[in-house]
C-alpha cells in the first residue's frame, strides 16, 4: 500500500485534561512520521469549513463551538499530519469510534471521551476517515510551508500582508 497522510486534531477537551502526551504516545503506536504540527486557535470560519458536511444537522452549532473551545479552558486545538503506510486506517483504529461509548475500551476515544448531557460527543481527538477527506482538511489546516514534505501540488503567490512580528 502507498503511503497516505491523515490530518489529526487533538481537540480542546483533550487539551484541557492534559491528555495531549499520553494521545501523542498511543498514535507513536502507529509507528507513522508526524510532517506537520501546531496549536491552532480554531475560527468559526475554519471550524465551519471542517464540518461543512454537519452543517444542516441540528447539533451543528454545538459542534462549532466544541471545536472552538468554548466549554473549555483551553480554546484552541493541536493539529498534526501524519503520513506513512496505511495512515489513515492505523489512526482511525489507535482513535476509535466516534461515539466514545461505543469505541473500544482502549482506544484513545474509549479511554479518554465522554458525552456530554447536551448530547456533544467529546471524543478528545479528530482523524480522517479517507484520502479525499484527509487531504481536504489537510489544506484547510495547513499551508504548503507548515508541511516537511511535499503532499500535494503547491505554487508560490505574492502578497503584501501586514502581519504582528516580534520586536
Amino acid at each position: 500500500m502507498a503511503n497516505e497522510k491523515t490530518l489529526v486534531l487533538i481537540k480542546p477537551d483533550g487539551l484541557s485534561k492534559s491528555l495531549t502526551g499520553n494521545i501523542l504516545t498511543r498514535l507513536s503506536e502507529a509507528k507513522l512520521e508526524i510532517i506537520g504540527a501546531k496549536m491552532v486557535c480554531v475560527s468559526r470560519e475554519l471550524a465551519e469549513s471542517h464540518y461543512e458536511s454537519l452543517k444542516d444537522e441540528p447539533f451543528f452549532n454545538d459542534v462549532i463551538q466544541y471545536i472552538q473551545g468554548k466549554q473549555h479552558i483551553r480554546r484552541k486545538v493541536m493539529a498534526l499530519v501524519y503520513y506513512g503506510e496505511n495512515a489513515i486506517s492505523k489512526v482511525r483504529e489507535l482513535a476509535g469510534a466516534t461515539n466514545p461509548e461505543e469505541a473500544n475500551p482502549v482506544s484513545i476515544r474509549g479511554q479518554y471521551g465522554r458525552i456530554t448531557t447536551k448530547g456533544v460527543y467529546e471524543n478528545v481527538i479528530h482523524a480522517s476517515d479517507a484520502p479525499e477527506t484527509a487531504e481536504r482538511e489537510i489544506k484547510l489546516w495547513f499551508t504548503p510551508d507548515e508541511i516537511i514534505i511535499d503532499i500535494f501540488p503547491s505554487e508560490v503567490k505574492t502578497f503584501e500582508v501586514t502581519k504582528p512580528m516580534w520586536k
